[in-house]
């Protein structure tokens, strides 16, 4: 069971949240889910059943401006770990993991960086990595849409509203065929996510994109505890060159590629990984 409530955060912002846990006497490790874009920030339900076996509990939140989140101006990536630092002291958590999908990657390296003693391990999935990365070509292997949207943000927020404003149209080729099927089987839950995301208009979407190719905050170097990038070697989303480029900074990185995954159907490795994640985070 879920159980959804609302934070008031220091500075009156409300952070929509979301707990699997039991009450204050649920002693379960915890992993902080970090959702990509545009979702809401619900635990991943088809790792519900993993994460029982492995005795895993899930906290997440609506990002400011996604589903009962206040927005932020100005928020950045690593923006993430002072709200994160909050809704874990409000919830009695000492240290936790983190794991983050898409753009929910990044979101969590930022906390992994940022709150050092508290987070035990971090998995990225198909996250991104810093735009204007030395010795990474940001957007190659990217679908043109992505490309488009992204280049939109980078030149600032006023092209940005406007790219969205002309309404752009969805294209299904940014998927490969194993990501079209994993929506077809288990992970049809993400339209779950998405569809009330997209509800409130296009404005926490391009808060995110924003936030992706501006400075983010933090240095991945600084990162100290382990960290898994998994990613699909066929991602035209994220390609996973952005997961190669990070493993070469992150010092206690493990890098894990799925040759024959894109974007979403890599999601299929996430028991492993949460796997993995009890490993290194005990």
């Amino acid at each position: 069971m879920v159980t959804e409530t609302e934070l008031r955060l220091d500075d009156g912002r409300i952070l929509h949240v979301y707990d699997t846990g039991t009450g204050a006497g649920d002693r379960r490790p915890v992993v902080i889910w970090h959702h990509g874009t545009p979702n809401i920030g619900a635990p991943p339900a088809p790792l519900f059943g993993v994460s029982d076996r492995l005795g895993l509990r899930w906290v997440s939140y609506d990002r400011p401006g996604y589903g009962g989140s206040t927005p932020a101006a100005g928020r950045t990536v690593g923006s993430a770990a002072g709200d994160v630092a909050q809704l874990a002291d409000a919830l009695g958590l000492g240290q936790f993991s983190v794991m983050g999908h898409s753009g929910g990657g990044p979101h969590a390296l930022a906390c992994a960086a940022l709150l050092p003693g508290r987070v035990r391990a971090a998995v990225s999935v198909a996250g991104l990595a810093p735009y204007g990365a030395p010795g990474l070509d940001w957007f190659a292997g990217m679908a043109p849409t992505g490309v488009a949207s992204l280049q939109a943000a980078a030149a600032g927020r006023p092209t940005k509203e406007a790219y969205e404003a002309s309404e752009p149209p969805f294209d299904p080729e940014m998927f490969t065929p194993a990501d079209h099927a994993a929506l077809a089987g288990d992970w049809a839950w993400l339209m779950q996510v998405v569809e009330p995301a997209m509800q409130a208009g296009p404005a926490p979407l391009i808060d995110d994109d924003l936030a992706y190719v501006t400075p983010w905050g933090f240095d991945p170097g600084q990162l100290l505890c382990p960290v898994l990038l998994l990613h699909g070697e066929q991602d035209r989303v994220v390609p996973s060159a952005h997961s190669r480029w990070l493993a070469r900074q992150l010092p206690r990185a493990a890098l894990q590629l799925r040759p024959e995954d894109g974007h979403l159907s890599v999601l299929s490795s996430g028991p492993a990984a949460l796997e993995w994640l009890v490993r290194a985070s005990a």
